[in-house]
């Protein structure tokens, strides 16, 4: 069975991807709440920096350090150096990551600064990425930076 908040996240990513963008969901807890969930939005918004992770810390708004310090992040992909440090800055203690077979991202630097990383490795999300990747490399590899 799905976790409700990864499940919450890979509805997060397939609203990106209907939306032509790159299927990526993120969704913030603190204490069995959402304060914000989002996707990829480099594509619908020419956004730089609108990664799945970044736009629901965006979505959650400005929060006290003391509400990130006891929040967990879900995100459908292994987390790219630019939300790791994201996760970093504002103290996230644990990241729940959909799968990271299609990419792994900066989940040593995670744990090497104290962060809970669990890996899912969800079907789900495996199969999700896999075809995105196929079907739009030139779209995924532009996301990534090559």
């Amino acid at each position: 069975m799905q976790d409700k908040f990864l499940k919450i996240a890979i509805n997060e990513a397939k609203k990106g991807l209907h939306e032509g963008g790159i299927p990526i969901g993120s969704v913030l807890i603190h204490n069995g709440k959402i304060l914000g969930k989002g996707h990829n939005k480099r594509v619908q918004d020419g956004s730089v920096v609108l990664h799945g992770e970044m736009d629901a810390l965006e979505n959650a708004g400005r929060q006290p350090a003391s509400v990130y310090k006891n929040s967990v992040i879900y995100t459908t992909l292994s987390p790219c150096p630019m939300c790791t440090g994201a996760i970093l800055l504002y103290g996230i203690p644990k990241v729940v990551i959909g799968e990271n077979k299609t990419f792994l991202g900066a989940e040593e630097h995670l744990r090497a600064n104290g962060v809970e990383v669990v890996v899912l490795n969800d079907e789900e999300c495996i199969a999700m990425m896999t075809d995105f990747i196929e079907k739009r490399p030139e779209l995924w590899n532009e996301d990534i930076g090559f």
